[in-house]
């Protein structure tokens, strides 16, 4: 196997492992599947743990072993002891669109000395409480800012930017609708 400081990097991606994924998917697109799962427990009052044991790629399973933690703030009848679920989503879309852009200006050639993303969304908690079946319990709108910085061009960068807004799956889970399957056990 190459040692990892031969192989060709850019902005800490691995080209060459990218360009290997990227042929092994294309002449066999089952080894593109990957299934994510993620398991949440009550731990009192609003605070929960979600624990991450695995994921499938191509059919196999692989180990992790992650534990996150959501609370909500005391103004929200929390204890303020993690982020809320809110922001675990707009974290979890920013670091998403973060692989994106790093890994676009990558195979671009793009070197980039900074990626920042702020994102910010508003909802109307009279829709989460039940208040006005008129007001939705979630956001209507999620507004993002990108700041990206390095030796390439803005119109290289609109260019990632476009890419990214194509291919983040989080951008797309958010951005259109995802059919939610639940049921009671």
């Amino acid at each position: 196997m190459t040692d990892i400081l031969t192989r060709n990097t850019l902005n800490g991606i691995d080209l060459d492992a990218l360009g290997e994924m990227i042929e092994t998917v294309r002449g066999n697109p089952a080894c593109g599947a990957a299934a994510f799962r993620v398991k949440t427990e009550w731990k009192g009052q609003t605070r929960s743990e979600s624990t991450v044991e695995s994921f499938t790629c191509a059919g196999d399973p692989i180990p992790r072993s992650f534990t996150i933690v959501a609370d909500e703030p005391c103004e929200l009848l929390g204890t303020d002891t993690a982020p809320n679920p809110q922001e675990l989503l707009l974290s979890a879309l920013n670091a998403c669109m973060m692989v994106g852009y790093v890994a676009q200006a990558a195979v671009r050639g793009v070197k980039l000395e900074e990626c920042r993303i702020e994102t910010e969304g508003e909802l109307d908690l009279a829709g989460f409480l039940g208040l006005d079946e008129d007001i939705p319990p979630g956001y209507r709108r999620i507004n993002y800012t990108v700041h990206i910085r390095g030796n390439g061009t803005p119109e290289q960068y609109q260019e990632i930017h476009q890419a990214v807004m194509a291919s983040s799956p989080n951008y797309f889970n958010l951005a259109q609708p995802v059919q939610m399957c639940g049921r009671l056990a």
